[in-house]
C-alpha cells in the first residue's frame, strides 16, 4: 500500500515522499503504537496472573516494563517498513538493522528472565540454591551461544562448517578432560545433594577422618586430625560411603568398655558407674548435661563381666577428653569402693603320673641346686 495515497486521501494534499520525511514518521508512529501495545500487554499479563492466581515476581515485571516497550518499538518500525516504498538499498539496511535489534532485544530478555526464574527457585528450593551461581553461570554460557549463533545466521553466515567444528573439537575436549569434568559435575551433586557441608566432621570408607575444609569443582579436602589434609577428588567422595557425624545433629554417643571381677556386686558396679559417668557429662567440657548415662552388660569373658557405658559428647572429638576424663574418675573411683577390675589370668593344668612326678621334682631340685 502506497502511504502518500493514505496520506492524500485522509487530509487531501500530497506530501513528497523522501526519505528525510518517511523516516521520521515511521518513527513517530511505531513509538506511538509501540506504547499503546506494550501498556496493554502489561495490563493483560497482571489481569490473566490474577486470574490463574500466579505471583509474578516484581522484578520479572520491571524486565518487561522496561524493555517490552523497545523489543514493540522495533516490532512496529518493521511491520511499517513492509507498508512503505524506501529506495531498496535503504529497505534492506533498515530490515537487517531492526532484525538484528530485535533479535538481540529478545535474546537479552530471555536470559535476564531466564536468571531472575531461576533466582526465584533457588530462593525456595535449597538445593538449587546451593549451586545458584553454578547453574547461573551454565545458563549465561548457553543463551550466549544460542544468541550469537542467532545472530550470525541473520547476518548470513552459514553456520554448518562451524557446527561441524565445535562437534568435533567438544568431543575432543571431553574426552581428554573426562576426569575433571567428572570431577566438576560429581561437585555440582554433592553442593547440590549436601551430604557434607564446609565445617562437618566426617569419616570416609578408608578409615580417614577429619574436617570438611573446603569443597571445590575438582576434589574435596579434609583436615584430619593429625592436621594433616586428604584430598579427595569429587568423583570418588560421591561413590564412597561417607559417614556425617554433625547429620541429623552434632550429638554423639560415646562408648566406652570396661570390665569387672565375678565377684563384683553388679547392682553396685552399675549405680557406681553412672555416679561417675553423670558426674563427667558435668564437668567435662563438651559433655551433654541433660544426658542420662548409662550401662549395659553384655559378655561374660574369660576374666571379666564386660559391659558398656554409654556418654553423649556434643560433638564428636570432643569424645576423646570425655573418654579420657571418665576413665581417669572410674579408676579412682573403683579403687576407692573396692571395685576390682581384673587383668587376664590363664590357669594351665598338667596331669602326670607317680613316677614322672619323681623325675619332674628330682629334676628340678637339681637345677635348684644348680642355681645356687
Amino acid at each position: 500500500m502506497d502511504l502518500n495515497a493514505i496520506i492524500a486521501d485522509l487530509f487531501g494534499f500530497h506530501i513528497p515522499m523522501t526519505p528525510g520525511v518517511i523516516l521520521p514518521l515511521f518513527i513517530i508512529g511505531a513509538l506511538i503504537a509501540a506504547y499503546a501495545v506494550s501498556c496493554v500487554s502489561l495490563l493483560l499479563i497482571r489481569r490473566a496472573a490474577k486470574r490463574i492466581s500466579i505471583n509474578l515476581d516484581a522484578r520479572l515485571m520491571g524486565l518487561l516494563e522496561h524493555y517490552l516497550f523497545p523489543l514493540m518499538t522495533v516490532l512496529g518500525l518493521w511491520l511499517i517498513l513492509d507498508w512503505a516504498s524506501l529506495p531498496p538499498k535503504i529497505e534492506r539496511s533498515a530490515d537487517r538493522l531492526l532484525s538484528l535489534t530485535g533479535l538481540g532485544i529478545t535474546i537479552f530478555i530471555a536470559g535476564k528472565g531466564t536468571l531472575l526464574v531461576l533466582r526465584n527457585i533457588a530462593g525456595r528450593y535449597r538445593p538449587l540454591g546451593s549451586i545458584q551461581a553454578s547453574v547461573e553461570l551454565l545458563t549465561k554460557i548457553v543463551i550466549t551461544i544460542v544468541g550469537g549463533m542467532l545472530i550470525l545466521d541473520n547476518l548470513g553466515v552459514s553456520l554448518t562448517p562451524l557446527l561441524t567444528t565445535l562437534g568435533i573439537g567438544s568431543l575432543a575436549v571431553a574426552i581428554a578432560l573426562q576426569d575433571t569434568l567428572g570431577n566438576a559435575f560429581a561437585g555440582l551433586h554433592i553442593k547440590a545433594d549436601r551430604p557434607v557441608e564446609v565445617g562437618q566432621f566426617v569419616r570416609l570408607e578408608g578409615g580417614d577422618e577429619g574436617y570438611v575444609e573446603r569443597i571445590g569443582w575438582r576434589s574435596t579436602r579434609i583436615k584430619m586430625l593429625p592436621n594433616k589434609t586428604a584430598v579427595v577428588p569429587n568423583s570418588k567422595l560421591v561413590q564412597s560411603t561417607i559417614v556425617n557425624y554433625d547429620l541429623p545433629d552434632p550429638e554423639v554417643a560415646i562408648l566406652v568398655e570396661v570390665g569387672v571381677h565375678y565377684d563384683s556386686d553388679l547392682q553396685k558396679v552399675e549405680r557406681v558407674t553412672c555416679e561417675v559417668a553423670k558426674e563427667t557429662m558435668q564437668t567435662v567440657v563438651g559433655g551433654v548435661c541433660g544426658f542420662e548415662p548409662f550401662i549395659r552388660y553384655h559378655t561374660f569373658n574369660q576374666s571379666s563381666i564386660d559391659f558398656t557405658v554409654i556418654l553423649r559428647a556434643q560433638r564428636f572429638v570432643d569424645g576423646y577428653l570425655i573418654k579420657h576424663e571418665f576413665i581417669k574418675k572410674l579408676h579412682e573411683r573403683y579403687k576407692g569402693e573396692g571395685i576390682v577390675i581384673p587383668f587376664p589370668i590363664r590357669t594351665l593344668e598338667l596331669k602326670i603320673d607317680a613316677e614322672n612326678e619323681t623325675n619332674l621334682r628330682a629334676r628340678t631340685g637339681d637345677a635348684i641346686d644348680r642355681f645356687n
